[in-house]
C-alpha cells in the first residue's frame, strides 16, 4: 500500500442529548440544533459545528452553527472524536 495515501477529514455525526439542544436563528428563520458535526483535521486537531433543521419543519437543509464555547458541548465533542477513533481502529474491511 502506499505510504503517501492521502485522506479527506475524517467525520462523525452525533445527535445532541436533550440537554444541550437549543433553537437558533438564521436568515430570519428559527432553528432545532440537533446534530453535532466532528471532523479530525490533517494536524490532529479537531473541528465542529452544530446543525439543525428550520423549526417549522418541511424539507429544509441542515444549516451549521457555532459550537458554544461551553465546557458540555467540549466534552461531548471530545467523547465523539474517542468513540470515533475506536470505531475505525476496531473495523473488519469491506463488505
Amino acid at each position: 500500500m502506499n505510504s503517501d495515501l492521502e485522506t479527506s477529514a475524517p467525520a462523525v455525526n452525533v445527535t445532541l442529548p436533550q440537554e444541550l439542544r437549543r433553537t437558533d436563528a438564521r436568515r430570519d428563520r428559527t432553528f432545532t440544533l440537533t446534530t453535532l458535526n466532528v471532523r479530525l483535521l490533517p494536524d490532529g486537531g479537531l473541528a465542529a459545528k452544530v446543525c439543525g433543521r428550520p423549526v417549522e419543519g418541511g424539507r429544509g437543509a441542515y444549516v451549521s452553527f457555532p459550537v458554544p464555547d461551553r465546557p458540555e458541548p467540549a466534552a461531548l465533542v471530545s467523547k465523539a472524536a474517542d468513540r470515533a477513533g475506536t470505531s475505525w481502529a476496531a473495523h473488519r474491511g469491506p463488505g
